[in-house]
């Protein structure tokens, strides 16, 4: 950043942050102190490590450090997300195939469109953002496909009961989940730039990027993650939501 400079000594002073949730947690006994100590010491050693293993990583050929981070982001992203539907049948499947072809398609469209070159300076940190917001919007749907056919059970049975498809009986559902799992990014997109200024965004003008310049790179990005979401989403409920029936048509129990 232009005529500032963070050092190792400044940075020590940003403990005063800590103190401060600490200093509240242990007047009011709300014995949170542990918790925020042991998560603000593993986040900034972690962001440590990242950052090593980044400057590895850009000393590589583009395709090297940009195919070996994005498949463990991919990898780890699945882990993540599927870990929500445990339960369900092929779910670890079908959600790696999901990130990785989204981020293969976002990927294509960035190097087609010329948004940004094939570096991994660039490709990784914007296809961190991608992938991460998948899984985000993955975990929330198989956690809300899963809540409804408990919930909604009973009303399943009685329509299969009069002859409706698993299709139809399910529609509700279906409906119900894609509207979880997309309403944060949606009422973020709509926010956007007016309670909070984009975390892209803000770091390119803190580099000393023009406003305007950063706005057309949080446009990519934004929209690139509002169709990466859309798309899982609706992908990975879309295909799972015919894992609770047989091919009988029969309601099946895979959330005990």
């Amino acid at each position: 950043m232009e005529g500032t400079e963070i050092t190792n000594l400044s940075l020590m002073f940003i403990i005063v942050f800590v103190i401060i949730p600490v200093s509240l947690s242990y007047w009011f006994s709300l014995e949170l102190s542990r918790t925020i100590i042991w998560s603000s010491i593993r986040g900034v050693a972690q962001l440590f490590i990242i950052g090593y293993v980044l400057s590895f990583l850009f000393d590589l050929p583009s395709w090297q450090g940009i195919g070996l981070w994005v498949a463990v982001m991919v990898v780890v992203a699945t882990i993540n997300a599927a870990r929500k539907g445990k339960n369900i049948p092929r779910v670890y499947s079908v959600v790696f195939t999901i990130i990785a072809l989204t981020e293969i398609f976002i990927l294509s469209l960035w190097l087609l469109f010329g948004y940004i070159p094939f570096s991994a300076e660039k490709v990784i940190p914007i296809s961190g953002m991608v992938i991460g917001n998948s899984m985000i919007a993955i975990g929330l749907a198989l956690e809300r496909l899963q809540h409804q056919f408990r919930e909604e059970k009973g009303r399943v049975l009685a329509a299969l009961s009069l002859g409706a498809t698993p299709k139809q009986s399910s529609l509700q559902i279906v409906r119900k989940t894609l509207k979880a799992a997309m309403i944060p990014n949606i009422d973020g997109l709509k926010t956007i730039g007016l309670v909070q200024l984009p975390g892209m965004m803000t770091g390119l003008i803190l580099g000393g990027v023009s406003p305007l310049d950063a706005v057309r790179y949080q446009i990519v990005i934004s929209l690139s993650i509002f169709v990466s979401v859309a798309v899982c989403a609706m992908m990975v409920t879309i295909l799972l939501y015919r894992f609770y029936f047989n091919d009988k048509m029969q309601l099946i129990d895979i959330n005990s």
